[in-house]
């Protein structure tokens, strides 16, 4: 088969997988697992066949027209270059480990067919967006994950928290879909074409008239689909659903779809200094807010979570200084370390018999019941702190080494301002994400919280996965010097000096953090009151701590048994109660967006039924009084109607005799 032929069976398997899922799942359950397995394996296969064939070398296109339009056309189009492959790969095989691990995770789950079925075709859409060459094929694949999200995300949609969390995806992510379309249109109305190649092809001949307006209406599109700054509020909160989507979202699919399609049409954000100024201040808030609240999370999934913004942060800031070598570089690397955080923190979850059970301030014993989860989620958080030689080190430094050569102007092809910008707040996140991932680690898995019911080994598919993703999450990054031509043919090897600061940083934080744990246990230890002692909020820190462990139904009358050790307190201090809400930013948009449309809707709610519907009711009142008028005139008695005959030709003679009187 030729190379195009394979491309397009990698999107076509797993969506043909789902249809099929979805026609058996009532009548043949026996083969949903397997379909849910076996096309996400061969699209796996299929996309590493595609990836040695295309080498990095020649970018490979293939097109036929879609329809004709009459102005700028559509084309079914394949693009495959270097990044192309590589992100079809990493999409595929964390597909296939989702697909895997979700048949332990949800044996038992009445809704696996559905479920299974929408995993597919989320998995096909993300790789319909990956080789697509045409925006609007394109946008197909990524208005599909939209609605793929909301369902998943609300699986268990027998909660308020799942449904909530799925409406808001859906609605934060549309905000900035709107925005995003007209980009898309402007920009194709500028290049004449939807085609990613004719459009770069037009941006290298300066052919855009408004490369600053249709940059900053795709960059709204991007913040909501990749959760970057203002609109990453729905991605912490999508924890509601089952933890395998979580995976997927996180590592390979929707969340990565943003930086994506910015990596494949940078130089439309180049062509516009003020664009990337924007993209890199976006993306520093991104980085350092994010990490401060994960800094202050209790629930390891929505630490996880806010993981995942500040390290598409850093995607976003290596696109931001013009490397889209090193953002897609970090976007791999980070969608196996995270992908296996993700499922061994179901790992965790499964153990404890709830996919509501994730609060790492009442986890105990857990290094023991599931050793898998703690080796495989130890190396994980190793790759996300950026510890050499872990993954996380090779691609962050990448990352760092793009920002040192931008500020130092080295590379002008974003502002030197730009440059420094991602640099410092990069350095900063460093720091804080080595503290968040060893304040996760001992709480997890050193904590001294009450011990969950023990529901016995997991399934051996959830265990080979995890050690299947930890294998480049542990040695993914030293690839790097073999992997150049598919990385825009640019070395992404760090440099000492980003490397020692980065890495100091990042040791710096993960020792301060154990210092201050061992201090705060030690505290909880000798004082009577040591719940409150190690909390530096005082009562109000207890009270907060009593309130969250009323949440924990699994754990029944132990529940209220916390591990009083939390060293994000301390190091956050005043701080603390702002970021774990995130700093309010939900409380500010329901103040700015929520109410005023409730208050809209309860004012078209007050005009709809006292005015509409009391002009509606007045009119039939009317009427009808009106037909009882009538109805007691048709008597049916012939002399009542000559009496009134002779009563009216009375008035009317008496009548004529006056206008001819006043005449």
């Amino acid at each position: 088969m030729t190379t195009t032929t394979l491309a397009v069976l990698v999107p076509l398997l797993p969506f043909l997988g789902s249809v099929a899922g979805l026609l058996l799942g009532r009548t043949a359950p026996g083969f949903v697992r397997p379909l849910a397995v076996l096309p996400a394996l061969a699209a796996a296969v299929l996309a590493v066949v595609v990836a040695v064939r295309q080498g990095g070398g020649r970018t490979i296109e293939a097109a036929t027209q879609l329809t004709p339009t009459g102005s700028v056309p559509i084309d079914l189009a394949l693009r495959i270059d270097g990044f192309a492959a590589l992100a079809a790969v990493l999409v595929a095989v964390v597909a296939t480990c989702v697909q895997t691990y979700s048949t332990g995770y949800l044996r038992d789950d009445p809704r696996y067919p559905s479920y299974a079925s929408l995993v597919s075709l989320f998995t096909s859409a993300m790789l319909l967006v990956v080789y697509s060459g045409d925006l609007m094929v394109l946008l197909v694949g990524w208005e599909i994950m939209g609605i793929c999200s909301y369902f998943l995300v609300g699986h268990y949609w027998e909660t308020p928290e799942a449904r909530s969390a799925s409406l808001k995806a859906f609605l934060v992510t549309k905000l900035g879909d709107v925005p995003f379309l007209i980009g898309l249109f402007a920009l194709a109305i500028d290049a004449g074409t939807f085609r990613i190649g004719g459009i770069l092809a037009t941006v290298a001949a300066g052919g855009l008239e408004h490369p600053t307006l249709i940059a900053l209406l795709l960059l709204a599109g991007v913040a909501g689909k990749s959760a970057q700054f203002p609109l990453h509020t729905w991605l912490p909160d999508a924890m509601a659903g089952p933890t395998p989507v979580s995976a997927l979202i996180h590592a390979a699919t929707m969340v990565a779809a943003g930086i994506y399609f910015v990596a494949r049409l940078l130089p439309v954000f180049a062509a516009s200094a003020a664009a990337l100024t924007v993209l890199a201040v976006m993306a520093a808030i991104t980085m350092v807010g994010s990490a401060l609240a994960a800094l202050a999370q209790d629930d390891i999934k929505r630490v996880l979570a806010y993981s995942t913004i500040g390290q598409l942060g850093y995607m976003a800031g290596a696109l931001a200084v013009g490397d889209r070598g090193a953002a897609v570089f970090h976007l791999i690397s980070h969608g196996a370390f995270k992908a296996l955080l993700f499922l061994a923190a179901g790992a965790v979850i499964h153990a404890a018999g709830t996919n509501s059970l994730s609060a790492m301030s009442r986890m105990s014993g857990l290094t023991k019941r599931v050793p898998d989860a703690y080796w495989t989620m130890t190396i994980a958080l190793l790759a996300l702190a950026a510890i050499p030689p872990f993954a996380g080190f090779f691609s962050k430094e990448a990352v760092l080494v793009a920002a040192e050569h931008t500020a130092l102007g080295d590379r002008t092809v974003a502002p030197a301002g730009a440059g420094w910008t991602v640099l410092v707040a990069g350095l900063i996140t460093a720091l804080l994400t080595a503290a968040y991932a060893t304040r996760l680690w001992l709480l997890a898995f050193r904590g001294r919280g009450a011990e969950a019911p023990d529901h016995g080994r997991q399934p051996l598919t959830m265990t080979t996965v995890l050690w299947v993703l930890a294998v480049p999450s542990l040695g993914f990054g030293l690839s790097v010097t073999y992997l150049d031509d598919w990385f825009d043919g640019h070395a992404l090897t760090p440099t000492v000096t980003t490397a020692v600061v980065g890495s100091g940083l990042a040791v710096a934080g993960g020792l301060i953090t154990f210092a201050v744990w061992q201090r705060t246990r030690a505290l909880a230890a000798r004082t009577p009151l040591g719940a409150v002692a190690a909390h530096p909020e005082g009562d109000a820190g207890l009270v907060e701590a009593e309130a969250i462990a009323s949440h924990a139904p699994a754990y029944g009358d132990i529940a209220s048994a916390q591990d009083p050790a939390d060293p994000g307190r301390v190091l956050l201090g005043p701080l603390h109660r702002h970021a774990a809400t995130g700093f309010h930013l939900d409380a500010v948009y329901s103040a700015l967006f929520v109410r005023p449309v409730l208050a809209g809707a309860s004012l078209v709610r007050f005009l709809d039924r006292e005015v509409v519907d009391t002009y509606v009711g007045g009119a039939g009142t009317g009427t009808r009084w009106l037909g009882w008028l009538v109805r007691r005139a048709q008597t049916g008695n012939v002399q009542t109607y000559l009496s009134a005959l002779l009563a009216g030709s009375v008035v009317l003679a008496i009548a004529a005799v006056l206008v001819a009187a006043g005449a």
